[in-house]
């Protein structure tokens, strides 16, 4: 197979790269792709190093087996449809197309058919709405009426320069230096407010008609969508915290069908690659894993369930989710 990583110094991209690996595809040729500032740098792949090309129509306009976009919604705009109208497939992990009537928004897991015969942008979700309606799909069967999440989301949700900034804070703290006072002093800044030793009960653009962040907006429709339920009522609250990997998030969710804990547990479990425990899973703990882990499963009463999901989101959050929409679209359409 050609596959083309566009976005590919990034922190998804470099993680896409790495799974490329770990999954053991039969990758005939691999093209890295950046803006102009970044072509060519170096990133490891396998025993070798590839050198980062520079994005252009040009290079778009070729023919690959996949290509995978983690580059902001802009980059994806701009050349995603140039890479559709060469024949490619295209899975991009931006908001610039979730949204889109005809696009399909995938979680393998879940609604992996809309692969089949299909060519051009598949949609990658949000990180946090992954590993909710991963660790919910299983409970579907008993009718699922409301939603409300209140998320935890790691500094490396916001890229590499988010967690740049946090560990210059560290630095800062460790030197016995007011944090606030050098952040308002820093000039170039990710987050409006020191992120150390902080949460953030924001993430995103305020919505000025609903005054729900973009972030939380993300959660409503994107859930709608992966399940085809717009019935379905979401409340959410989208924070970030201050640890580096993996969300975290506090789910209630209100069936139709009463059913028992253990019933719902394992529900819960019958979804490829969510994982319960009894013990309490963290996201330090999950970092680094491909697996939605659950836990803290509470009958709150009739009808009513509370959970704690936890996954890495660089992973099972954007690349992992990303391979795995690959590697079904591959499997569905048998190709080689």
């Amino acid at each position: 197979m050609k596959i083309g990583v566009v976005g590919a110094t990034g922190e998804v991209g470099r993680m896409m790269v790495q799974l490329i690996e770990e999954f053991d595809l039969p990758v005939e040729e691999l093209r890295l792709f950046a803006s102009k500032r970044s072509a060519g740098s170096h990133i490891k792949y396998k025993h070798t190093e590839l050198v980062v090309e520079e994005l252009t129509d040009e290079v778009m306009s070729e023919s690959y087996d996949y290509l995978l976009f983690s580059a902001g919604g802009g980059v994806s705009k701009r050349f995603s449809p140039i890479a559709a109208t060469a024949g490619n497939v295209i899975i991009d992990n931006s908001s610039a197309f979730r949204g889109e009537e005809g696009i399909p928004l995938v979680v393998p897991e879940i609604n992996g058919h809309l692969l089949e015969n299909y060519r051009g942008i598949i949609a990658n979700p949000n990180c946090s709405t992954i590993q909710m309606v991963l660790a919910l799909n299983g409970v579907r069967d008993f009718g699922i009426r409301e939603i409300v999440v209140s998320t935890y989301q790691s500094i490396s949700g916001a890229g590499r320069k988010a967690l740049d900034e946090y560990y210059n804070q560290v630095e800062w703290f460790g030197k016995g230096y007011d944090v606030s006072e050098k952040f308002e002093q820093s000039q170039k800044k990710v987050f409006e407010k020191p992120i150390f030793s902080n949460v953030m009960p924001l993430i995103g653009e305020i919505d000025p008609e609903t005054g729900m962040s973009s972030e939380d907006l993300k959660l409503i429709n994107e859930t709608r969508k992966i399940y085809s339920d717009d019935s379905i009522t979401v409340y959410p609250f989208a924070a970030r915290v201050a640890s580096e990997y993996s969300h975290g998030e506090s789910v209630l969710v209100k069936l139709e069908k009463d059913v028992d804990v253990s019933t719902f547990i394992e529900a819960v479990q019958s979804t490829p690659n969510v994982k319960y425990s009894q013990d309490i899973v963290t996201p330090l703990e999950a970092a680094g894993s491909d697996i939605t882990y659950v836990s803290r499963v509470r009958k709150m009463g009739k009808d009513v369930f509370m959970i704690w999901v936890v996954a890495d989101n660089i992973r099972v959050g954007a690349a992992t989710n990303a391979l795995r929409i690959l590697a079904e679209h591959r499997r569905i359409n048998q190709r080689r």
